[in-house]
């Protein structure tokens, strides 16, 4: 098995030749890894050459795993305890970045663990909080109305029959409240019927209700109206993502900020004109996939698309001034 296929502790970081080959790391460069799970992605980083790494993660966890590696590391890897939404304040102190790169699936710790309550394979509370702060699935599930479930998992889970699911639960609820992973996907498996061999019913429910629960399309909006701005010249903007809502909003906000397609938005800044030189260039117009060899060694990787952003090295960069940089306050949430 490829060594830069595989992490310590039997975690795969998806599609990490093709990150690192985008990346272009080299000696003396600075990269942000924006989601630092098992540490995949900052390792290799700093393996590849004599480099800075900043990382963030909102999840207590992933942080306390990363001193192990920081210590290793000898001072070359800075962990940020926070979303990657929020990068402009974590991290604002050590941009402009030569690299920033986001793997916006679960972390293999947080599915393969059941008392997190992300997996419908494995039993324990249903919570799916990332940050265990805020509301949980259990909180959603037996607290919104069927019309609010329904919206949740169509939007959210692309989950066709959402109000026969949302009329499910609504239903079981009344006679038990939901408190495990396993109540609720038995339902959706009574529910709905098998699509196909391999595939589980609750599999778009269980993925709708986590992005709700973290907020996880809120967090790429504004990651990716930050992110470019805090680049470097020559700097490229990396995005792993794993279904189709997350890839349709980077592809879209990617493709404005090249200069290749109009129109308006609140997350990403429109080009004054069409005869405007832009700022930052594709890498490639379609988004690079997994290997074969990567497919076969990693089923979870099957649905990963990898879409690239490089910032114009003409160009400066322009960092987004936040309320507590410009008061002269320290970055919040820095572990190092």
């Amino acid at each position: 098995m490829p060594a830069e296929l595989q992490a310590a502790e039997g975690h795969f970081p998806v599609m990490l030749p093709e990150v690192l080959s985008c990346l272009n790391v080299r000696d003396g460069g600075r990269y942000l890894d924006g989601t630092f799970g098992a540490g995949g992605y900052s390792t290799a980083l700093l393996k590849a050459a004599d480099c800075t790494v900043d990382a963030i993660d909102r999840d207590p966890d992933a942080i306390a795993r990363g001193r192990d590696i920081s210590r290793q590391a000898g001072g070359r890897l800075h962990l940020h305890h926070g979303t990657f939404g929020n990068m402009a304040e974590l991290a604002r102190d050590h941009a402009p970045y030569d690299g920033i790169v986001l793997d916006l699936g679960v972390s293999s710790f947080q599915l393969d663990q059941g008392e997190r309550g992300f997996s419908f394979r494995h039993d324990g509370p249903l919570d799916m909080r990332m940050s265990a702060k805020g509301r949980s699935a259990a909180d959603l599930v037996n607290e919104e109305s069927e019309e609010t479930l329904a919206d949740i998992l169509y939007h959210y889970g692309e989950e066709r029959r959402s109000r026969r699911i949302a009329r499910a639960i609504v239903a079981a609820r009344a006679q038990t409240p939901f408190t495990t992973t396993a109540q609720l996907a038995e339902l959706v498996r009574r529910t709905l019927p098998r699509e196909r061999p391999g595939f589980d019913p609750a599999t778009r429910t269980f993925q709708a209700l986590r992005i709700a629960v973290n907020d996880e399309l809120g967090e790429l909006e504004r990651a990716l109206e930050t992110a470019p701005k805090l680049l470097a010249p020559g700097g490229t903007f990396v995005v792993v993502s794993f279904h189709s809502l997350e890839d349709r909003l980077v592809k879209q906000a990617m493709k404005r900020l090249a200069g290749r397609q109009q129109g308006a938005s609140r997350y990403v800044p429109q080009l004054a004109s069409r005869s405007e030189q832009p700022e930052w260039s594709l890498l490639q117009t379609r988004p690079f996939l997994p290997s074969e060899e990567e497919l076969r060694l990693n089923g979870r990787s099957r649905s990963a698309r990898l879409r690239a952003l490089r910032r114009i090295p003409v160009h400066s960069a322009t960092l987004p001034l936040s309320a507590s940089a410009a008061s002269g306050s320290a970055a919040p949430g820095e572990v190092s």
